[in-house]
């Protein structure tokens, strides 16, 4: 039989999945089907995350690989703890030596993209300070999916033809030629359905579990890592990966609507979200297109100020408490007008991603996401390892004098978000929309349509969402009301309607109602999956 697997002329549904044991929700089937094996073993949920982490790197390397970088919030002990594993530029990595390669501004592809990935540390960092099962078990379902073949799921197979289609016209030099031997078979990417083994990776997942990433930073895979950078023009060094290790962190909130809203701090985009949901809270909507409109406003508002001041927190002129002062808020609030308008960066007084939620029956709850930035990275793979490398080095800036330019060392604005939820303390769990800058959008117009129109997580991700790409420009969903769009029209905002899924991100939520009972929803624009015990 012969069908297109992406097309489905019908409207279909999904609703909300209760359990009772555990739960895991992810965009990809099999990866989410590996993380509830744990649970159903024993363990908890951080194991679950991460051998639900380690089978995307293999069955969605679209958006992520073991080359990437991961940040994650998990609830234990009765309270909620923050990890930010990503990676710095190599200490051979300036300013100079990307002018000197003929770039005006940071490379997407290639060598000057490649920052020190952050991957396997996270996991091993997590499971040796929350997990219940040695990494060798939880990294076991990786490995067979890996070795023994998966079948493709179809929207990984429409983006992973998609990315062919390019690279084989961008990535030209002998350095990308590892990337068309693991991801292509005889030039093309594969359909869905169809059967594809990744034995390089495997081998490499194999070694991570054996070593408990020690390899992978100190040992013979980063060897390897160096070897090919030196072999074709890069700067990697032993000492940039032997120095690496992932960093504990405090995460930030800010209360909404009778709930405490987490993220993580800088580097990554999180207070985006906590500004713009703070700015919207001091605002009244009397209509879907109003509210929408406001959303729009206070999130170009956020970004304006992100753009201009977020980096490696090391380098931030104002602390990222600054960014949630009150009064400096309710001064950005009173910006917005009934008319869409181009905000400019205010004055803070000092003071291309797979995204999963995991819970048990122990109490534990994780968020965690994980990146290569763009698609599959810079199309550097390394031979004989599948090790894609991230190209998240193309957001560092160039600019003198902006804090989040290129410096050794340093680690660059980060558009990857974990989001998690309390009220009065206690765990409601994790959610996250994940898609570059369209995250902290999606966070906001998910948890407003929940905790401010009452829908249920499942409907509230169903929902059409809007894209804010720049200026006055913002995508819609072509299931997006006609008369929203024309009322946004009228405030001066440039509307592009649009059939694609790609820009509007991937949503993914696991809660509970206080009772011992699990509240699972997954992205509709995806494969995805809630797998419940």
């Amino acid at each position: 039989m012969k069908w297109d697997a992406n097309v489905y002329p019908s409207a279909s549904r999904r609703t909300v999945v209760y359990a009772t044991q555990g739960m895991v929700a992810t965009a990809q089937p099999l990866a989410a089907q590996a993380g509830l094996q744990m649970l159903q073993a024993g363990g908890n949920a951080i194991d679950a995350a991460i051998a639900t982490a380690a089978c995307l790197t293999v069955v969605e390397p679209t958006s992520n690989g073991l080359g990437g970088d991961a940040f994650a919030m998990v609830w234990a002990g009765g309270q909620l703890t923050g990890l930010n594993a990503s990676g710095p530029a190599p200490s051979g990595l300036t300013k100079d030596w990307i002018r000197e390669r003929g770039f005006h501004e940071m490379p997407a592809t290639g060598w000057g993209a490649v920052t020190i990935p952050g991957i396997p540390a996270a996991w091993a960092v997590l499971s040796e300070r929350f997990g219940s099962m040695p990494l060798e078990v939880v990294l076991k379902p990786a490995i067979r999916l890996a070795r023994e073949g998966f079948p493709v799921s179809p929207t990984v197979a429409h983006f992973w033809q998609r990315a062919a289609e390019r690279y084989r016209e961008v990535l030209t030099g002998p350095e990308f030629s590892a990337w068309f031997e693991t991801f292509t078979k005889h030039g093309r990417a594969p359909v869905p359905g169809e059967r594809w083994v990744l034995p390089d990776h495997a081998k490499t997942l194999q070694e991570i579990a054996n070593t408990h990433a020690e390899s992978f930073y100190r040992g013979r895979l980063a060897q390897e890592m160096v070897s090919f950078s030196h072999a074709t023009g890069g700067i990697l060094s032993l000492k940039d990966f032997g120095a690496y290790a992932p960093e504990w962190v405090d995460p930030l909130s800010v209360a909404f609507r009778d709930y405490e809203v987490w993220e993580l701090p800088p580097n990554g985009q999180g207070l985006v979200a906590l500004m713009a949901l703070k700015i919207l809270e001091g605002l009244d909507a009397h209509s879907e297109e109003e509210r929408i409109h406001q959303q729009i406003e206070a999130l170009k508002l956020a970004f304006a100020d992100a753009q201009r001041y977020l980096a490696d927190p090391q380098y931030m002129a104002s602390p990222p408490a600054a960014f949630l002062d009150a009064a400096y808020l309710q001064e950005r609030r009173g910006l917005i007008g009934p008319k869409a308008a181009l905000p400019h960066a205010g004055l803070p007084r000092p003071g291309g991603t797979v995204y999963l939620a995991t819970a048990d029956n122990q109490g534990n709850m994780v968020s965690y996401i994980q990146s290569n930035f763009a698609g599959f990275g810079s199309g550097l793979v390394v031979p004989g390892t599948g090790i894609a490398l991230q190209n998240r080095g193309q957001l560092f800036s160039l600019e003198e004098g902006h804090p989040n330019i290129l410096e050794p060392g340093k680690r660059p604005y980060h558009t990857i978000i974990p989001g998690f939820l309390t009220q009065k303390g206690k765990p409601i769990g994790p959610f996250g929309v994940m898609g570059g800058f369209m995250q902290p959008q999606g966070h906001v117009q998910v948890l407003s349509r929940v905790l401010e129109g009452g829908m249920n997580p499942q409907a509230a991700l169903d929902a059409p969402r809007f894209y804010w790409e720049q200026g006055m420009h913002v995508v819609v969903e072509h299931t997006m009301a006609p008369e929203i769009v024309a009322a946004l029209r009228e405030r001066g905002h440039d509307v592009q309607v649009t059939t694609e899924v790609a820009p509007f991100g991937r949503g993914q939520i696991v809660w509970q109602d206080g009772s011992g009972v699990l509240i699972g929803a997954t992205e509709p624009r995806a494969d995805g999956m809630v797998a419940a015990w």
